[in-house]
């Protein structure tokens, strides 16, 4: 049994759990199922005809659509060229300093946003080890460590000017280890719902692919540590201790349950060291809080797919936060801490609940999350689709080329699928609406797994839509959002891994731009349109969902 899904098998579909999958293009052939069950409201269950997940069989041209895809390496070629090795490698050098005896000292603090303007325009600014971002940058490192290991053919054979992919990996595995050296002492924080985001990205690959027993037994502390925070009498786990903005403070934990929408990719960690340990109480935990979310974050909204082989269900908008009474578990009230408004869509929650219930469904198989993520991701790109015409940006065919769309047609436009920061905002400048270029990689990787799920249950229309939607979500951000301050590998005297601008003196340490952390008015730090650490972390990752699905 592997060590990377211990005895979680589904005997019906074979869907294996996250990262080692691989499956069948969307539209292969697989047995027709003799009922559909699809729930029209999460947790509710019912038989309904196919049509509630998609209108039917695609025509022919559709069938064809992803064959006219010359290759999606090439296609998507910006996610797996040089770049994305070689700017995390150089700012995991930087960012330490060397100790007298040689050997590099332990991080003390950690990357969390690169700005766009400003006298510390393209470097990193860094965050106290215990801010919530902290495994990011370390889970990249082990990302790309992975993508070494497992698909060395992606980096290219190496030649005289750049280092061989051994040397890379040497100098990548050195660099993981130091980074992640922190994280150990972070198992066993209980002040925090964010231990998932902080020990899983390298924890569990650090122990995946080296077999490594400190990180596995770390990845079960914290889910014990996380566990301490469920509330059984309101079946949640408490996200928050108290709530400080400018127009609102929320301290009296005994009175106050706060619980955030972004939690529910953190249940990853319990339902994995669940299975690893046998322990089926942090599973519980983690599918009772994913069902209580249900009913307190997931708004269900009247649009309607525009497009004929989408989701037919209920769609869904999210709340970003909501506080319920912690002896029963009712709800309180809804508010937004980082989105527009209370009653606005804040687009990265909304990707938040695309994976987080994709996630979930993947361990639990309850068909009420799966109609969940499909309801969430629909309305999502439902936003996407309707999004004022100022998101489209003109391309500059003298600069750039025009690119080609997945049927083969000239792209003359880019950005479309590059998420605003919050659906319903005012766009103050039209030329260049404010966006969060997190949002969309997050909500890619959660449309991935749902196309990957839903090829096995032989829905391959809405498999379909939803493996194109993610491919067409990370096109544009690479289009719209890739740094143009590109690094590559060189080579110096004495230096196996020298890293230097493509253009000298032209530097933006993070991969994408366009995130935006907090615009929230009434935040107590506001900050905006700048690279963010979690968004390389799952630009990189749905790369290497890619390869190890087998679709590059």
């Amino acid at each position: 049994m592997s060590k990377t899904h211990p005895g979680i098998l589904d005997s019906d579909t074979g869907l294996d759990t996250p990262y080692s999958c691989t499956v069948a293009i969307p539209g292969d052939v697989c047995p027709s199922p003799e009922h559909s069950v699809s729930p029209s409201t999460p947790g509710e269950r019912s038989i309904q005809s196919e049509t509630s997940w998609s209108d039917g069989p695609s025509s022919s041209k559709d069938t064809e659509k992803l064959r006219h895809r010359s290759s999606l390496y090439k296609y998507l070629g910006e996610l797996f060229e040089e770049n994305i090795f070689a700017k995390p490698c150089r700012a995991a050098a930087k960012c330490l300093d060397p100790s007298p005896n040689g050997p590099l000292r332990q991080p003390i603090n950690f990357p969390e946003i690169v700005p766009q303007e400003g006298t510390k325009y393209g470097q990193w600014e860094m965050r106290e080890p215990e801010f919530w971002t902290c495994g990011f940058f370390p889970g990249t490192l082990y990302a790309l460590l992975e993508r070494s290991i497992k698909h060395p053919g992606s980096l290219g054979t190496g030649d005289g000017f750049r280092p061989k992919v051994t040397e890379i990996r040497a100098h990548l595995q050195h660099l993981c280890k130091t980074w992640a050296e922190p994280l150990y002492d972070m198992a066993t924080r209980t002040d925090t719902h964010d231990i998932g985001f902080i020990v899983m990205p390298a924890l569990q690959r650090d122990w995946e692919l080296f077999g490594i027993q400190r990180s596995l037994e770390s990845i079960i502390q914290a889910a014990h540590s996380l566990a301490t925070r469920y509330i059984p009498s309101a079946k949640a786990i408490r996200s928050w201790d108290c709530l400080l903005k400018k127009d609102i403070t929320v301290t009296n934990m005994e009175e106050n349950l706060l619980i955030i929408i972004d939690s529910m990719c953190n249940l990853d960690l319990l339902f994995y060291a669940a299975a690893q340990g046998g322990e089926s109480n942090l599973a519980d935990i983690a599918t009772s809080h994913a069902r209580t979310l249900l009913k307190t974050h997931l708004r269900p909204e009247g649009a309607r797919s525009l497009v004929r082989n989408g989701y037919k269900g209920q769609l869904y908008s999210t709340c970003h936060v909501a506080n319920v009474a912690p002896q029963t578990g009712d709800l309180k009230w809804q508010r937004t801490a980082q989105g527009y408004s209370n009653e606005s869509t804040w687009s990265r929650g909304q990707a938040w609940a695309i994976l987080g219930y994709t996630q979930t469904y993947q361990w639990t198989k309850d068909k009420m999350f799966l109609d969940a993520a499909c309801g969430l991701a629909e309305y999502f790109l439902h936003r996407l689709e309707t999004s004022p015409s100022c998101v489209q940006v003109p391309v500059k065919e003298e600069l750039s080329g025009i690119s080609l769309d997945h049927e083969g047609n000239p792209n003359r436009f880019k950005g479309r699928f590059v998420p605003l920061w919050d659906f319903d905002a005012p766009i103050q400048n039209p030329s260049e609406p404010l966006r969060d270029s997190s949002a969309g990689v997050i909500a890619a990787n959660g449309m991935l797994l749902l196309s990957q799920i839903l090829t096995a249950q032989c829905e391959h229309a809405l498999s379909r839509r939803f493996f194109e939607a993610a491919i067409d979500i990370v096109k544009d951000t690479l289009d719209l959002s890739l740094s143009v301050e590109k690094a590559r590998f060189g080579r110096e005297h004495g230096s196996n891994c020298h890293i230097e601008d493509v253009l000298a003196g032209q530097t933006f340490e993070a991969i994408l731009k366009h995130g935006t952390a907090n615009n929230n008015e009434n935040a107590r730090r506001r900050y905006c349109n700048h690279g963010l650490v979690y968004g390389d972390y799952y630009l990189v990752e749905f790369g290497n969902r890619l390869l190890n699905m087998g679709f590059v």
